[in-house]
């Protein structure tokens, strides 16, 4: 079967033993609406804030998203299938900026993993997901720190972050953000951090 995302330029990629190739895109607004509609209208997704919203709403909010400097999305596929979703921010130009001591080198990510297919999810596969995740933002962005702010009643989502060596930091009140093109609820968040020398000691 062809790949429909092989004519789209990634930012990155990277082979992963025993899954295959994971590709990160550029967002594509319009392309990739409906893929990510699908995902934010699931109940996993929940925590995101977007569940309700229609088709072209979401797309409006990536539309937005897209015209900022200081925060991207981007669609992860894995050979031809789309498997995540990834924001990248500068806490910095964050409400949770507000909420911690913002160091330079620090990038903030959120990342929403596509449901599982009819077989379930292979064992591993989201550690490695994660991995390539990290291993793009640290080494490919060549930053120092990772920052995560998952819901604290997100618990999955935590454990998994805390898998993967980041260090959990406090439980934080992001104050809602309510502008004419997007809008955020208030949100109590469990902040957890991961340092390039962390994931990447061979580095030192």
């Amino acid at each position: 079967m062809s790949d429909p995302y092989a004519t789209r330029a990634a930012v990155h990629e990277q082979p992963v033993d025993g899954f295959g190739t994971v590709r990160l895109l550029p967002l594509d607004t319009r392309a990739d609406a409906a893929v990510i509609h699908r995902w934010m209208s699931g109940e996993r997704a929940a925590f995101w804030g977007m569940n309700g919203l229609t088709r072209d709403q979401v797309a409006g909010i990536y539309a937005h998203m897209g015209t900022l400097d200081t925060h991207h999305a981007f669609l992860v596929v894995k050979d031809g299938e789309p498997a995540a979703l990834l924001h990248t921010y500068e806490p910095g130009a964050d409400r949770v900026g507000e909420v911690y001591a913002v160091e330079p080198g620090d990038i903030g990510i959120h990342l929403l993993l596509a449901p599982a297919g009819p077989g379930g999810a292979r064992p591993g596969w989201t550690s490695a997901l994660v991995a390539v995740m990290v291993s793009y933002v640290l080494l490919g962005l060549d930053r120092t720190r990772i920052v995560v702010d998952p819901d604290v009643g997100n618990e999955r989502a935590i454990a998994r972050f805390l898998r993967q060596g980041f260090t959990p930091g406090p439980a934080v009140e992001l104050r809602e953000v309510d502008l004419p093109d997007v809008y955020l609820p208030e949100k109590k968040a469990q902040l957890a951090f991961l340092t390039r020398e962390v994931a990447f000691p061979a580095e030192r």
